[in-house]
Formats: structure tokens, sequence, C-alpha cells
């Protein structure tokens, strides 16, 4: 049985690490996952743990060396590499330079080279601004075709009130449905 080529890209939203990666271990009983790196998710350590340390982690779990260049990217797209290509934490940079068509990072070439294939790019938000700044960016991409989001809420109101951040427990969900040409809802929970 052939199992479907699964891009799962992290960006810099650090403190979301610790619960993406159970995802991508879920994820990878079902299909293949091809871990793909933005420079600083790469190669920033922070107070949520090393960077060597989630590239390895994620490597072991997808027993395969991660996208982390611009060079290593690039052929996602010609040679049809991915069924589909997740973002999990996407960033607001991220959100802002996928709604500019800029892709000068190695998850933003995955995800410019993917969608020339007209195939589902599934985002999950994680931005403290996704009710300010980055809005604007989120409802450009939310009628784009093949571009799917994971259902997001505010992560803390009171205190934050314009942050949201995806629940990734919807990851496998927002994917099959992704897969399917579908926006699982609701987007808003």
């Amino acid at each position: 049985m052939n199992r479907k080529q699964v891009g799962f890209a992290l960006c810099g939203s650090f403190c979301t690490f610790k619960r993406v990666i159970p995802v991508i271990k879920e994820l990878s009983e079902e299909y293949d996952i091809i871990p793909i790196m933005s420079y600083n998710a790469y190669g920033t350590d922070t107070r949520f743990g090393s960077a060597r340390g989630f590239v390895d982690e994620i490597e072991s779990i997808c027993g395969r060396k991660t996208i982390a260049t611009l060079t290593e990217a690039e052929p996602i797209g010609p040679k049809k590499l991915l069924d589909a290509l997740i973002i999990e934490p996407c960033t607001g940079n991220t959100l802002a330079k996928l709604a500019a068509g800029i892709a000068d990072t190695p998850v933003t070439l995955a995800a410019k080279s993917h969608l020339r294939n007209a195939r589902p790019l599934i985002i999950a938000v994680s931005t403290n601004d996704a009710l300010a700044g980055a809005a604007k960016n989120i409802g450009s991409l939310l009628n784009y075709k093949n571009i799917f989001f994971v259902p997001y809420r505010q992560d803390d109101p009171d205190g934050k009130p314009t942050s949201i951040v995806a629940d990734f427990s919807k990851t496998g969900d927002t994917l099959i449905n992704a897969l399917s040409g579908k926006q699982i809802q609701p987007i808003v929970l």
C-alpha cells in the first residue's frame, strides 16, 4: 500500500513545539512525513529547548533528514514530492510571506513549490497578532485555492487578546478533509 507523502513544516513559534511533536508522531503512523523547518526553527536555541534537540527528535520520528535550506526545498514542486504540506506552527511572519507571495525561507519556498501542483497546503496558525496585524493575511489566505486551516481559537483572551493558536489535535482531521478538497468546519472554535 502506498502511503501518502506529507510535508510537515515548523516555523519559529517555539512555545508550541512540545505540543506539535506528538502530532508529527501520530501522523507518522499513517503517512510518510517529510520534516521541513524554517531557518529560525532549525537553528535557534530558546528557553523552550535546543534546536538540535528538536531536530534530532523530529528526524528520529520521521526517519529522514529535515529540509532546512532553500536548495533542499525547491524540488518539492517540480518533483511532486508531497501529497500535502502542513505548516504547524505557522507564525505571523510566515503568514505574511505566504499572503504576499514571498518565498525566502525553506518553509515558504516549500509552500510555493508545493502549491504549483494544486495540492493541499494546511496552515496551523500560532501568532500573538492574529486578531491584529496578521488578521488581513489570514483573511487573504482563507480565499486562496488549495489552502486549508487547522481550526483555531484565542489561547489567552484576557492576557493576549489578539493571540490565536490552532487546535493541533485537529490536524489529522484537517489533513483528511484537505486531501478531499474540503475545509474542516468549524474553523473558528
